[in-house]
């Protein structure tokens, strides 16, 4: 069988899309937002941490944690997400730059792993320490 040695296409080059000023820049905003949580819903990990926090939310109200409680352990799930929307990010980055494996590859995914991992542990420690906390009825102050 003869090799293929047709040229490879070149990348379809599309023009830059025009700037977006003002109130219109804010809704573009929104809308690259919202794109983003539909991209990282497709990640079974971050479906989990999302179930987690709302069994967490559930212990707290179980509780009896304060609105302080519950607005830390939001704080902590917006970081949370943060975290693992520039987590897939990499990956997808990574993806793209080496199909095949390499060890930057490798090291670029487990350190944004770690980042997740490290954001998950804060919300756990914490989701513990004020559960525990609101059972014993220990004063936060």
């Amino acid at each position: 069988m003869m090799p293929d040695t047709r040229p490879t296409p070149a990348p379809i080059r599309r023009p830059r899309p025009p700037r977006i000023g003002g109130v219109a820049h804010l809704f573009a905003a929104l809308g690259y937002s919202c794109a983003g949580l539909r991209r990282l819903w497709q990640e079974t990990a971050f479906r989990h941490e999302v179930a987690g926090t709302g069994i967490g939310v559930l212990l707290l109200a179980l509780s009896g944690a304060g609105a302080a409680d519950h607005l830390l352990f939001a704080m902590l799930f917006c970081l949370l997400v943060a975290f693992e929307a520039m987590n897939t990010a990499v990956e997808e980055i990574v993806d793209h730059l080496s199909p095949d494996w390499a060890l930057f590859a490798r090291h670029a995914k487990d350190l944004g792993s770690l980042a997740v991992l490290c954001v998950l542990l804060a919300q756990g420690l914490f989701l513990v320490a004020a559960v525990w906390r609101n059972l014993a009825g220990i004063s936060p102050f």
